[in-house]
Formats: structure tokens, sequence, C-alpha cells
């Protein structure tokens, strides 16, 4: 039980240290590592509760798609400076007002939840694959040529055109 409690720990710190980081630093593409280092350590959550399949798709789908958006912000945001592109705005009473009764609320319902003991479930990876590759096989395909055609069109935005003399 140590074990867990110490893995807890260590990933709840490396969770909530990269998601300060990526709030506070100035970097774009320091925040969106950041935002990386986060979901990966959410997905080391799941992990100790034993919901391996979220884990993986924790880690397949936002960690993937953080490195796509990190792709695409880096190539349309052609700044001769990169730290300049995460700049700080003058919200921060607003943000700080609702992230602290935010936090008064979600910590209100953990202290009224009673909590039951975690016991590993039979696995449904199984079941969950078979179905979405055999029942979704097709609109996986589409959604696959769509991300495609719309990482090519990023890509082509951001190359710009030459100049013709």
């Amino acid at each position: 039980m140590e074990l867990e409690l110490l893995s807890f720990w260590i990933l709840a710190i490396i969770t909530i240290g990269s998601a300060l980081a990526v709030v506070f630093l100035q970097n774009i593409v320091h925040s969106a590592l950041s935002l990386i280092l986060t979901f990966i350590g959410v997905a080391g959550l799941y992990l100790l509760i034993q919901v391996n399949f979220i884990a993986a798709v924790q880690i397949l789908v936002y960690a993937g798609a953080i490195a796509i958006i990190l792709a695409f912000g880096v190539m349309l945001t052609q700044r001769d400076d990169m730290s300049k592109t995460n700049l700080f705005n003058n919200q921060r009473g607003i943000a700080f007002l609702i992230t602290s009764i935010l936090l008064v609320v979600i910590g209100r319902i953990i202290w009224i939840t009673t909590w039951m003991p975690n016991t590993p479930k039979d696995s449904t990876v199984n079941q969950i694959a078979t179905i979405m590759l055999k029942q979704h096989a097709i609109p996986f395909e589409v959604i696959a040529i769509l991300l495609l055609v719309a990482m090519v069109g990023a890509i082509t935005l951001a190359k710009g055109k030459e100049k013709i003399e």
C-alpha cells in the first residue's frame, strides 16, 4: 500500500506542477510540452486505479493531440521571438475568483463523497476494441482522412505563398 501511496503523490506533484507550468510559462512551446507532461501524469493516475484502457487513450489521444497542436501552433504563429507567444492578460482577478470557487465546490464534493475501495474489474479492452474496430471502422477511417487533410492544409497555410518576382 505504501508504494501505491508514494506513486500517487509523485504523480500528483508532477501533474500539478506541470499544469501550473502550462499556465505560467511564457513560451508557447514550453507550455505545450508541459501540457503533454500533465496528460501523462493523469494517465499515470489512471493506471493507479487500474483503468488501463483509459490511461492508454489519455496518452494516445490527448498527448498526441497536444503534439499536433504544438506543430500547428509553431507553424501558424510565425513570430521572430517565440518567448512572446504566450502573453499574459489583465483578467487574473476574475480567473482567480472563478478558480477559487471551483476549487471549493470540488473540495466539498470530494469531502461528502463516500469512497469505496478499489477492486479490480475484468478487462473490457477486448470488448471495446471489437466494438470500435468492427462496428465503427468506417468512421475511424473517415476521421483519419479528415485529420490528414487538416494537417496538409495547415502546412500549406503555414508555408505561405512564395513571392513571385
